[in-house]
């Protein structure tokens, strides 16, 4: 749980149960960051790890990984639950996710925003361990994510990638990286065209980004620089000292 006090956020309540951990080490600004990160460097096997956040009125929290979640051979999943409280802000913004040859993947996400509530919300993919001969080799990744504003659905995103219906490979063609960015009460900023393909879609509640690169790298500072708005709010560039 995040809350506000005298105009700093501060971390109220945190616990976690293996194999997930959270870390809240200091930063700048008056927001507060946290990242979850898990014991075995990833996801195995029958993971299954649900994540409940609370951001309190006027409290702004980013919400991080230490790295990109490796996601092993096997069946595993992840949920998010995200309440997010009058001119609060809530940035969540994980590294690429990386699946291995044979991962399934499921990711399930809600997030609940009061009136004057912002948010931005970051899903990212890697091809996997290309350098091993792995690229888009998993079995199957699905995430699905629900935006509600004051009670009411306003957004439905959802992405499926199974290599029993098509071969992944070929369908991304020469890009290794792809994101989806859900923006809420947040400015965008505007990023060099480069070699990352990208297109907003503006929304009433919002706008919705999908971008997809060469690399992970390549993903990453068109990110930095989609997202260079939201440093001011976080107190910091939270892609500084990543690499």
């Amino acid at each position: 749980m995040f809350q506000a006090d005298g105009g700093r956020t501060h971390v109220a309540s945190a616990r976690a149960a293996a194999p997930l951990k959270i870390l809240a080490p200091r930063n700048h600004g008056d927001a507060r960051w946290t990242f979850v990160a898990t014991y075995g460097g990833g996801l195995v096997d029958g993971d299954a790890i649900a994540l409940d956040v609370r951001v309190d009125a006027g409290a702004r929290a980013l919400l991080g990984t230490q790295a990109s979640t490796k996601v092993y051979r096997g069946a595993s999943t992840q949920t998010l639950t995200a309440d997010v409280g009058p001119d609060a802000l809530l940035v969540v913004m994980p590294d690429p996710l990386t699946p291995f040859a044979g991962a399934r993947y499921e990711q399930r996400s809600t997030l609940r925003l009061a009136p004057g509530a912002s948010l931005v919300w970051v899903d990212a993919l890697s091809c996997g361990r290309a350098a091993r001969g792995e690229r888009w080799a998993f079995s199957r990744f699905e995430s699905r994510t629900e935006i509600v504003v004051h009670g009411e659905l306003v957004a439905h995103d959802a992405l499926v990638l199974d290599a029993s219906e098509q071969d992944i490979g070929r369908a991304m063609g020469r890009f290794d990286a792809f994101a989806t960015v859900l923006i809420v009460n947040a400015e965008l900023g505007a990023p060099m065209q480069g070699d990352v393909v990208w297109a907003p879609c503006p929304r009433a509640w919002g706008t919705c980004v999908r971008a997809a690169a060469p690399s992970t790298a390549a993903l990453s500072s068109f990110l930095r620089e989609l997202l260079a708005p939201v440093r001011d709010s976080l107190g910091d560039d939270p892609f500084a000292r990543k690499w």
